[in-house]
């Protein structure tokens, strides 16, 4: 058990580093292929952050622990924009872009009940998978090829990040950090909640979700300090989608993911009511504030507090 908390402080400590390094070579890039910031965390981030979800998702899979593969996508989405984004908005004032209310927003709200309708028959077969792979595809040429050529005046890039290939190596090295301090706080954390024997969906959703949406946590609330809160917003929707259709679209081309009951009757619409309740709080105000913040915060609290309980 002494392991297991080594684990987990270790990869909290390369959580921290490479959120930082992955918000630096981001914005580097932005300026040097003349795509926004917003794009870029919308894409760049948003890819490298939910890397630690795939891996897990997929080796969950081939192991023969679909429950825990599915169940960390869910928790995944509902800690994204229940602690980190929620947490994200009491450091610092999120603006919101008329392409978060048009584009991202409603095509993750789509997507998001696309998925749960699919989910109805208790698995995601290799066909499913596979649209959902393409669809992610599309959307990122897209979103990439609309945003291209704005305007990047506002950006102010650490010293040195005009460099290509320095950005490069910042941004690999960021992604890389993320990935093997994810990967050791999930061995930490799903160490110590088998030994006080939790189920596996509960395992999914809190401990392995929570440890595999910490690279998102750590780059937004980076992001955010650093005054970049384009790519913090940009970053918990692009790797919403990317959960949904990029980790669950690879993990069931490879092994075909069953579905639990439990999962299906309850934390999916979770996962769709934290989804919904943040397109009226982008809308009104066209910012996410401390009060925006609460109210998230507060809601996970109680998702958090249900499953916990279920548990016992």
């Amino acid at each position: 058990m002494i392991l297991d908390f080594v684990f987990i402080l270790l990869g909290l400590g390369l959580l921290g580093v490479g959120g930082e390094a992955l918000v630096r070579g981001a914005v580097g890039l932005a300026l040097r292929f003349n795509v926004t910031p917003g794009v870029i965390g919308l894409t760049v981030v948003a890819a490298g952050t939910s890397m630690p979800e795939l891996v897990v998702s997929v080796l969950a899979a081939y192991q023969g622990d679909p429950d825990i593969a599915v169940a960390n996508v869910v928790g995944s989405n509902i800690f994204n924009f229940g602690l980190v984004l929620g947490l994200t908005s009491l450091v610092m004032v999120i603006p919101v872009t008329k392409s978060n209310l048009r584009i991202e927003w409603p095509f993750l709200f789509v997507i998001t009940i696309g998925v749960i309708f699919l989910m109805a028959d208790g698995y995601i077969s290799r066909l499913e998978g596979t649209v959902f792979l393409l669809t992610a595809i599309v959307f990122v040429v897209i979103m990439v090829m609309r945003e291209r050529g704005q305007p990047n005046d506002d950006i102010d890039l650490p010293d040195g990040a005009a460099t290509f290939r320095r950005n490069i190596l910042i941004l690999s090295g960021g992604i890389l950090m993320l990935v093997l301090g994810g990967d050791l706080v999930v061995r930490g954390a799903k160490g110590l909640a088998l030994a006080w024997g939790m189920s596996d969906r509960v395992v999914g959703l809190t401990i392995v979700a929570m440890g595999t949406s910490l690279p998102e946590l750590a780059s937004s609330l980076v992001a955010a300090y650093r005054g970049r809160s384009d790519v913090a917003l940009g970053n918990i929707l692009g790797s919403s989608i990317f959960n949904l259709l990029i980790i669950l679209g690879v993990g069931s081309i490879l092994v075909p993911l069953r579905v639990s009951p439990e999962l299906y009757r309850g934390d999916v619409w979770w996962m769709l009511a934290f989804t919904w309740i943040l397109g009226p709080l982008m809308f009104f105000d066209k910012r996410l504030t401390k009060s925006h913040g609460l109210i998230l915060v507060g809601i996970f609290v109680v998702f958090m507090t249900m499953v916990v309980k279920s548990a016992v």
